[in-house]
C-alpha cells in the first residue's frame, strides 16, 4: 500500500470515520489506477507515486456525485505529468 487511510483522511481533512470505507476504495483504485498506467508497482518511498495516489484519491473524493471513477479535467494535466514522470524516470529500486 503506497499511502495509509490516516495520512489521506489528513490530506484530505477529514476528521470522522463514516467515509473510510469510501477512502479506501479510493486509495486501493488509485493504486491500481497508477499500475494500469504505468505497468509498474511502485512502493511506499517513492514520493511521487504516493502524492500521485493522494491526488487522485482527493479528485474521486471531492467530485464523487459528478465523474465517478474519471479523473477532473482541472486536474487532468497534473496527472498526465505525473504519470510521465512515473513511467520513465524513476529506477527500478523505487519499483516493487
Amino acid at each position: 500500500m503506497l499511502i495509509t487511510l490516516k495520512e489521506t483522511k489528513e490530506y484530505l481533512r477529514v476528521d470522522g470515520d463514516e467515509d473510510d470505507s469510501l477512502i479506501e476504495s479510493l486509495i486501493n483504485a488509485s493504486e491500481e489506477y497508477l499500475k494500469n498506467a504505468t505497468g509498474k508497482t511502485f512502493n511506499s518511498t517513492n514520493p511521487l507515486a504516493r502524492l500521485f495516489c493522494l491526488v487522485l484519491v482527493v479528485d474521486w473524493y471531492e467530485n464523487r456525485g459528478l465523474t465517478a471513477g474519471k479523473v477532473g479535467q482541472k486536474i487532468r494535466p497534473v496527472i498526465d505529468s505525473m504519470l510521465a514522470q512515473l513511467n520513465y524516470c524513476y529506477p527500478e529500486e523505487m519499483v516493487e
